[in-house]
């Protein structure tokens, strides 16, 4: 909280200094969140009871802009209810730097953005902010944008320690070493085109302690189409390289299309498929298909059983077909997302090959706009799993009503705002 007095003092004090075309803006978000959770994440076993808990996450942004600088500043305090008691003199996660980047404007095309910072690109599968989570994701990375008239292209560099060593120590935190990504994009009419190269490499110690980094590559497209009563979206990657030595082949599919049947209300159907690898293959090559920096939670329903938090990796895949329907009215939002979920690859067990089906889960999310800079929202979901599934989630049991549902305000005022 000191630190926290000392920058808001220099910032103050920075901005009555007489220069040209500054613009400072601060704004709050308060955001926590009820849930009750009965099976999120994988099936209870039996004999588990349900839980409830209330998260929070409180952030203060600071957007200050000085001709061709724009420098942004965002601490946050991710904490749940009741984690330190009441007269505790510190919380227990304490004050966090979520984003602090500096962009500077080098040309009308050519801008370079430095610092921690979000990297989000199209619809959030490979890169994304992960908002749901309270404490959402961001990178320490260097950024170079070229944006010429209908198109732009991003290229993103980052290499990481967990100290200023004075010699080679291992990288132990739970993230990549290094890492360089392109983006591009552009618009044709009705259709949107983005091509995505991403280069991960990761640490690991071989079999004589010696530190090496091996490198996979993701790579491919996403493609969208809209106009007055359709929209829609269809995307590919590949991933190959290396991890830990062992060879990488993988690859992820997806299409989506909606039909908007009136104003209010829109119908839509998809597919995914991320491929995986059979139980019973022997080989060292790893077949299933990671995500990455996806925000996971927005795919294969929100009860996040596939890919968030790790979940699922290195597993048999995923097959999800899937509907959604949205319905708006005045301050009201309401959303309606049945999924069905089968394995990519083959489930084994005793030499059985299992049934593919996995289960249907149900999601059923409203959205209220309360006020100005007031939301609420919340859900219930339900998984319906089966046998195949409790392989894939031992020792939980699909015969127990799984399910799970939320509730959360979010608060975002703008607090102060100062142009000259």
């Amino acid at each position: 909280m000191k630190n926290l007095k000392i920058i808001l003092l220099l910032l103050l004090v920075a901005i009555s200094y007489d220069i040209q075309a500054q613009e400072l803006d601060v704004n709050l978000q308060l955001r926590p969140r009820f849930e009750y959770r009965n099976g999120y994440k994988t099936l209870i076993p039996e004999g588990t009871e349900a839980t409830s808990q209330i998260s929070q996450r409180s952030r203060l942004n600071f957007n200050y802009k000085q001709d061709q600088l724009t420098v942004k500043l965002t601490f946050q305090n991710v904490r749940t209810w009741g984690d330190v008691p009441t007269t505790a003199t510190a919380d227990k996660n304490g004050v966090a730097v979520f984003e602090a980047w500096a962009k500077y404007d080098i040309s009308e095309k050519w801008s370079a953005r430095a610092g921690r910072q979000v990297l989000s690109y199209d619809n959030q599968r490979i890169m994304g902010e992960i908002d749901w989570l309270q404490q959402g994701q961001s990178h320490d990375a260097l950024m170079v944008s070229f944006h010429p008239k209908n198109h732009q292209l991003d290229m993103g560099f980052a290499y990481n320690s967990d100290a200023e060593n004075t010699f080679q120590t291992p990288y132990t935190v739970a993230n990549y070493k290094a890492m360089q990504y392109a983006w591009y994009h552009t618009n044709a009419d009705k259709l949107g085109v983005s091509l995505l190269f991403l280069n991960t490499g990761y640490e690991y110690a071989n079999l004589t302690k010696k530190l090496l980094v091996d490198y996979k590559q993701t790579f491919g497209t996403y493609l969208t189409y809209k106009n007055n009563k359709i929209d829609g979206n269809l995307s590919f990657y590949g991933q190959t390289g290396k991890s830990a030595d062992k060879q990488v082949s993988a690859w992820d599919g997806a299409v989506n299309l909606a039909y908007s049947i009136t104003e209010s209300f829109k119908a839509g159907i998809g597919y995914e498929y991320l491929s995986g690898k059979d139980m019973n293959d022997k080989s060292t090559v790893i077949k299933s298909f990671n995500p990455i920096f996806g925000t996971n939670h927005a795919f294969n329903g929100y009860m996040d059983y596939f890919y968030v938090g790790g979940g699922h990796q290195n597993s048999v895949g995923l097959q999800d077909a899937n509907l959604k329907f949205t319905y708006n009215v005045k301050k009201w939002q309401f959303a309606l997302m049945p999924h069905v979920f089968l394995s990519a690859a083959d489930v084994v067990v005793a030499d059985k090959k299992m049934d593919s089906y996995l289960g249907t889960e149900v999601d059923f999310t409203a959205g209220f706009n309360f006020k100005k800079d007031i939301t609420l929202t919340g859900g219930y979901s339900q998984m319906f799993g089966t046998t195949t599934l409790e392989v894939l989630k031992a020792p939980g049991y699909a015969g127990h009503t799984n399910n799970w549902a939320w509730l959360m305000i979010s608060v975002n005022p703008r607090i102060f705002t100062w142009k000259k």
